[in-house]
């Protein structure tokens, strides 16, 4: 890892938010792309998402699963369910950049592809009794069309369909369509 890099998650524990959004943002842009540093990173994240700081957890969650691209270890299939588990804190807003995150994972093969569609699958279709469930399922719908347009497999854009075909309201069911127009 560059020092640029290890000063960038350095940065994000200073006091000073600028300087953290800074490396974020730094962060985000690098792990668009396939990197060579993630496993020095990896198991820092993974025990991150279960931070007492929800910012951590949210960070941890976003970094993990940009990373899933550069995990030829296969290491984001037993870490998942500790990343999932972040789309359903209890801080909606962190909960929420898990959830707007996950679709990365699916970059990273098919095996992790399925295995995102399945868990997002479920979600839409049980998260009704859940607070905010109508953004829940935006971000799904989201999720699924940036997944798509990143690997253009058709699969991908029948189940986003057949999701929006669940929602009742007719109104929430137009705005999901949208996604795809």
């Amino acid at each position: 890892m560059d020092n640029n890099i290890q000063n960038d998650f350095d940065n994000l524990e200073v006091k000073d938010k600028n300087i953290q959004y800074e490396a974020y943002n730094h962060i985000m842009k690098e792990i668009d792309h396939k990197v060579e540093w993630a496993y020095e990173v990896w198991d820092e994240l993974v025990k991150g998402l279960r931070s007492s700081d929800n910012h951590k957890r949210s960070r941890c969650a976003q970094f993990l699963a940009g990373l899933a691209k550069s995990d030829p270890d296969k290491r984001i299939m037993s870490d998942f369910p500790a990343l999932w588990q972040v789309t359903k804190d209890e801080k909606f807003v962190t909960a929420r950049h898990a959830l707007q995150s996950i679709w990365k994972v699916g970059l990273a093969g098919d095996e992790q592809q399925e295995m995102v569609i399945q868990h997002v699958s479920d979600r839409f279709k049980n998260c009704q009794d859940e607070k905010n469930h109508t953004l829940i399922r935006f971000d799904i719908i989201q999720g699924l069309r940036n997944l798509y347009d990143a690997t253009e497999k058709e699969e991908i854009k029948q189940v986003a369909h057949e999701l929006i075909q669940i929602e009742q309201d007719p109104k929430y069911q137009k705005k999901y369509a949208k996604v795809w127009k």
